[in-house]
């Protein structure tokens, strides 16, 4: 079995409860990209994008997914950007296996509609951005994935138990 669990896929999806269910299941550690380059700088993410805008953003998340994929038994939630970055999508590709978890537009949007700490969300039509996002990610999750779960009306435990199921079906 892959040492390391990585899951990728828009923000809204569930992959922190969904990666915190699993990592409980398979007795593996789990860590948050995001929650990790917040404890680093001692800044939020918000702060980290006012300050430095998305691209210094971009490689700080860059470097802290280098450093957290050369830990062993981990599941990793990604940030939803992280596969924007070239290096990150080989890290997570060689390191780990890949879940990406999908979730439709609608979905997605009924999450974050009301969600406040989000950078890319901060605009009145949070629908477009997120099919914007779709569109310009969805082929780099896919690339880099080892397997897509679609979310849409399940629940954290039951798609962390599918996750659980397939990857020791991988190795």
């Amino acid at each position: 079995m892959s040492e390391n669990i990585f899951l990728v896929g828009p923000m809204g999806v569930g992959k922190t409860t969904i990666g915190s269910h699993l990592a409980r299941k398979l007795k593996y550690d789990f860590v948050d990209s995001d929650t990790e380059i917040e404890k680093r700088t001692g800044a939020s993410i918000g702060l980290i994008f006012d300050i430095e805008g998305e691209e210094g953003f971009r490689k700080r998340e860059a470097q802290m997914i280098e450093k957290l994929t050369q830990k062993r038994h981990i599941v990793l939630s990604t940030g939803g950007g992280s596969v924007l970055d070239e290096i990150s999508r080989q890290n997570l590709r060689s390191k780990g296996y890949v879940v990406y978890l999908k979730a439709s537009v609608e979905i997605l949007y009924e999450r974050l509609k009301k969600s406040r700490n989000r950078p890319l969300m901060e605009t009145e039509d949070k629908q477009k951005v997120i099919e914007g996002l779709l569109a310009e990610r969805e082929p780099l999750y896919l690339a880099v994935a080892d397997t897509t779960i679609v979310t849409d009306g399940r629940s954290a435990q039951d798609v962390a138990r599918e996750i659980f199921n397939q990857h020791e079906k991988h190795d």
